[in-house]
C-alpha cells in the first residue's frame, strides 16, 4: 500500500510505502514528520527505509532525522555526495525492501545528481517515485545550479523524460513536485498519474526534438524563492536534528530590543486582523499552508524574528513550518498587550477601487491570466528589493484573495508609503462587481 502525504504550502507530495511486514518505505519526507508519522503510526508501521530522489532545494530532508529516530537506512544518490551515512545508490542499483525492490533509475535534469526509483514487485515495475523528474503535465524546473547550467540540465532532462516514458504505460508516476510547487508544477494538475497517461498527455513529451523541449521548458520557468539557492548544500551536508520546537514568550520591552538590534516582527494573524490593527514595522504572513514559503522569500534566513499571532493559532504549525525549511532564528513571540501606537491598512472592496492605482502583486503567470484594466505589476517576491518602483499617492494593492497583498502593503508601509490599501478580493471578484472585463497578457 502507498500513502501520498502532501504538503499543500510547497506543494509536495511524499510518500510512505507499506512493505507488509511492519516496516515501510518513505521517499521524499519533508523535515516536517508529522503528517508522516502520523500515518506510520495509524498503521503499526516503522520506517525502516528513507529514500531521497534529490537534493531538494525547496524543503530539508527528514531523511536523517528518521535514521536518528526510527533507525532509518538512508538511500540516496552517490552523486550527492551526502556528507552523513547513507546507501550511495548508482544507475541500475536494487535495494531489496523484504519482496519488493527498488531500483535506481539515473534521471538527470531537475538536478545533476538526481535519481527516480523504481518500485518492484518482481521483475514488474508497480510505480516510479520520479520526485521533480517526470511530474504530472510537466517536468520540475532546471535553473536551481546557475544560469549556466540551465539549459545543459533541460537537455539532460530531454533524455530523462524519454528514459522514464520506456517503463510499462500502466505503471505509475508518483513524482514529489505538485501543483502549488515552485518548481515548476503546472497549475491545478492531479499529482498522480501514469507513464502511460504523460506519454499522451504531458506537453513536454509531445515535444518534437530535443530543442523544441528546451525551448518548452525553459520558456515556463518563473521566480522562485531565494532559499531554493540554499538549500540544497544544508541538505547534501546534513540538516541538523531537531526536537519539539517551542516559542519562548517575550515581554513588549524585550521585543522593542530585539527590533532595534534587527530583528523583523512577523505577524502570522489573518490579514483583516492585521488590518485592523498591527504595529508599525511589521511584516505580515498570515499563517497558512504558504506560510513557509513566503517567510523564506522575505527573511533572510539569519535574521532574527518575532512572532506576532493570535491566541488560537498554533505554535507548533508555525515553528515546524519554518523549521522545514531552515528558518530557525526565531527569537520567541510576543506574549502580553502592545503598550505602543498600533497602525491600520484599511481593505477596499472590489467595487470601491475608484481612481487609486492598482498594484498586483501576484506572480506573472497569474497576472497574464487576468488582471485589472493599467495595473502595475510587481511581484510580491521582488517588492522588497524594489519598493522604490511604486509611487507615491493612493495606491490599492491585490492578489488573488487578500493574503499576499496584506503582506505587500506591510512592506510597502515599512518603506514608507502610508496612501495604501488592500483589495478584499482577487481580480474575478472585481469583474463581477464592476461589471468590467479583465485585461490579458503580461
Amino acid at each position: 500500500m502507498m500513502i501520498a502525504i502532501v504538503d499543500e504550502g510547497l506543494g509536495n507530495s511524499a510518500y510512505l510505502v507499506d512493505l507488509g511486514d511492519g516496516r515501510a518505505l518513505a521517499v521524499d519526507a519533508s523535515r516536517d514528520l508529522r503528517a508522516l508519522r502520523a500515518e506510520a503510526d495509524r498503521r503499526g508501521l516503522r520506517v525502516a527505509f528513507a529514500a531521497d530522489t534529490h537534493l531538494h532545494a525547496d524543503f530539508l530532508s527528514g531523511a536523517l532525522q528518521l535514521a536518528a529516530t526510527d533507525g532509518a537506512r538512508v538511500l540516496a544518490s552517490a552523486a550527492g555526495k551526502r556528507a552523513f551515512e547513507h546507501a550511495a545508490l548508482r544507475d541500475g542499483d536494487e535495494v531489496d525492501l523484504g519482496g519488493l525492490r527498488l531500483r535506481a533509475l539515473a534521471t538527470p535534469g531537475h538536478t545533476g545528481e538526481y535519481l527516480s526509483h523504481v518500485l518492484l514487485d518482481g521483475p514488474r515495475p508497480v510505480g516510479v517515485f520520479t520526485g521533480g523528474s517526470l511530474i504530472v503535465g510537466a517536468a520540475a524546473r532546471t535553473d536551481l545550479l546557475g544560469p549556466e547550467q540551465t539549459e545543459p540540465l533541460a537537455r539532460a532532462q530531454y533524455r530523462s523524460l524519454r528514459r522514464l516514458a520506456t517503463l510499462p504505460e500502466e505503471t505509475a508516476v508518483w513524482p514529489t513536485h505538485g501543483a502549488g510547487s515552485f518548481c515548476s508544477a503546472p497549475p491545478g494538475a492531479e499529482r498522480i498519474s501514469t507513464i502511460g497517461r504523460e506519454k499522451a498527455t504531458n506537453p513536454l513529451l509531445q515535444a518534437p526534438d530535443e530543442d523544441a523541449f528546451v525551448q518548452r521548458l525553459i520558456s515556463s520557468l518563473g521566480s522562485f524563492p531565494p532559499y531554493f539557492l540554499r538549500l540544497g548544500e544544508v541538505n547534501r551536508r546534513g540538516p541538523t536534528l531537531l526536537g519539539d520546537p517551542r516559542l519562548e514568550p517575550l515581554g513588549a520591552a524585550r521585543v522593542r530590543a530585539l527590533l532595534a538590534e534587527g530583528a523583523a516582527l512577523v505577524d502570522v494573524r489573518p490579514a483583516r486582523d492585521f488590518a485592523a490593527a498591527h504595529i508599525p514595522g511589521a511584516i505580515s504572513i498570515p499563517l497558512r499552508a504558504q506560510f513557509a514559503s513566503w517567510l523564506g522569500w522575505l527573511l533572510e534566513a539569519a535574521t532574527p524574528y518575532v512572532i506576532v499571532r493570535n491566541p488560537d493559532q498554533d505554535t507548533a504549525e508555525i515553528l515546524w513550518q519554518a523549521a522545514k525549511i531552515g528558518y530557525e532564528a526565531v527569537a520567541g513571540e510576543l506574549a502580553e498587550p502592545w503598550d505602543g501606537p498600533l497602525a491600520s491598512i484599511p481593505m477596499a472592496g472590489p467595487d470601491r477601487v475608484g481612481a487609486a492605482s492598482v498594484l498586483d502583486v501576484r506572480q506573472v503567470a497569474e497576472y497574464a491570466e487576468g488582471h485589472l484594466p493599467g495595473a502595475a505589476h510587481l511581484e510580491l517576491g521582488a517588492l522588497p528589493a524594489h519598493a522604490d518602483r511604486v509611487p507615491a499617492g493612493p495606491t490599492v494593492v491585490m492578489c488573488g484573495h487578500g493574503e499576499r497583498a496584506m503582506t505587500a502593503a506591510s512592506l510597502l508601509e515599512r518603506a514608507g508609503h502610508r496612501q495604501i490599501a488592500v483589495l478584499d478580493g482577487g481580480p474575478a471578484d472585481w469583474a463581477k462587481a464592476t461589471g468590467q472585463a479583465l485585461e490579458e497578457g503580461a
